[in-house]
């Protein structure tokens, strides 16, 4: 156990990776404080801009400043583009982006001079795929967000990273608002293309081997500006950089996208 105990903020700790996370430096001494919805310690939604101020005014009062903050809160969206209703959307972002980006924005000024920023983002932000389009931009938009508070923060010693997890076993897929509305465009292939990621459990990532992955992240003295967790989105990495969006594009839309056997009619 530590002889110094950490201020350790972590937005979404009730479930998956931040629940891990959680349990992990309680276990070593640090104080966690989560930032959720169904929170025992601060019942916030992240999107709720004013309510999330206050509570990192709260936060300082009665721990005082912050070691390190780690930005685990979000969902998912799924369906076609033009289908997908503009509140639905919207939430997308106020909640991936937003809560994110606000919850940076007022821990940075109550955080330790040499305190630690972690933005969880997804492989999607770097490999996105079709009918996922407003989830990938959202978490695009964060891993974006990441680099840039680094280099506003470079002139101190406050570390920022992006961390982009692979598919992991969560119940974020299953908690996932999955919209099958389609038209003639379409038909069938919006719930041809989404349902086989959902039953692809077997092949994700144990979140307990996620956890301490990106625990051992946490810990790391000199943050570098992105980590990816996950050996094939890894070796994808490398790979994009010997081709053309193009061919990255089309190959992932031969993968992703399940047209609709018209056979026999």
């Amino acid at each position: 156990m530590r002889i110094e105990k950490r201020t350790i903020v972590i937005t979404g700790a009730t479930s998956g990776i931040g629940l891990g996370l959680k349990n992990i430096f309680k276990s070593i001494g640090d104080v966690v404080i989560d930032i959720s919805r169904t929170s025992t310690d601060y019942a916030v939604d992240v999107s709720d801009e004013k309510k999330l101020k206050s509570t990192f005014d709260e936060i300082y009062k009665n721990h005082g400043e912050i070691d390190m903050l780690i930005c685990c809160a979000g969902f998912g969206v799924s369906g076609a583009v033009e289908l997908i209703d503009e509140k639905t959307a919207k939430r997308q972002f106020d909640v991936n982006f937003f809560g994110t980006s606000n919850a940076c924005k007022y821990a940075i000024p109550k955080m330790k001079k040499d305190g630690k920023i972690f933005v969880v983002a997804s492989a999607t932000s770097l490999f996105p795929v079709p009918f996922r389009a407003y989830y990938c931009a959202s978490k695009a938009a964060v891993d974006s967000f990441a680099r840039s508070l680094r280099m506003e923060l470079s002139q101190t010693s406050i570390q920022v990273t992006s961390i982009c997890p692979c598919d992991i076993k969560t119940n974020f897929t299953e908690n996932r608002i999955k919209d099958y509305a389609t038209n003639e465009r379409y038909g069938q292939s919006i719930k041809l293309s989404t349902e086989p990621t959902e039953k692809s459990e077997k092949r994700r990532m144990k979140c307990n081997v996620a956890v301490k992955k990106i625990y051992k992240i946490c810990e790391k003295k000199h943050l570098k500006p992105r980590y990816i967790v996950g050996a094939e989105y890894k070796f994808l990495n490398i790979i994009k950089r010997l081709f053309s969006v193009k061919i990255m594009d089309d190959a992932t839309t031969k993968l992703f996208y399940k047209k609709e056997n018209k056979k026999g009619r």
